[in-house]
């Protein structure tokens, strides 16, 4: 599968908010918004963040929308985010599109957060060069408790 990055358009939206309503993948982030099917925080969300200086991306797989990568925050703590469609876990879909975008953004260091227990987003983290740094407990909304969660960092 090729896997490419563009920019963020009104259409990738409505993907976008049905791939965050996916209950597996809501459990398997644990750190998502108060309501993720709440359509007008969703947009109002996506608007803030297209007009910020963060760099935000749709990862394409074959030419179809498959979800979304970003890092956002203050210079020297800013953070990687990217978010897949179920349907293309555990195909490389996630490392490629953050290798690219770890090419187009060289800012560093950038830090990451994942749920202890996400095996699959720390996996694609260390593939792309982060390293485990620190350990933190938080409360995950899609958990309804709170849980531990891995910081890891990607030095220059």
């Amino acid at each position: 599968m090729h896997i490419a990055l563009r920019e963020v358009h009104d259409s990738d939206l409505p993907v976008f908010f049905r791939q965050m309503n996916d209950p597996e993948a809501l459990r398997m982030a644990a750190f998502v918004p108060p309501d993720p099917a709440d359509w007008d925080a969703f947009t109002t969300h996506w608007q803030k963040i297209r007009t910020s200086r963060d760099v935000v991306r749709t990862i394409l797989g074959d030419g179809d929308v498959v979800g979304s990568t970003a890092v956002y925050g203050d210079p020297g703590e800013r953070e990687v985010t990217y978010w897949v469609d179920r349907a293309y876990w555990g195909k490389g879909v996630a490392t490629a599109a953050l290798r690219a975008l770890l090419t187009e953004v060289t800012d560093r260091p950038l830090y990451a957060r994942a749920a202890a227990d996400n095996a699959g987003s720390l996996r694609v983290l260390e593939k792309c060069g982060f390293e485990r740094s620190a350990h933190a407990r938080g409360f995950a909304r899609a958990r309804g408790e709170v849980i531990d969660e891995v910081v890891l960092h990607l030095a220059g």
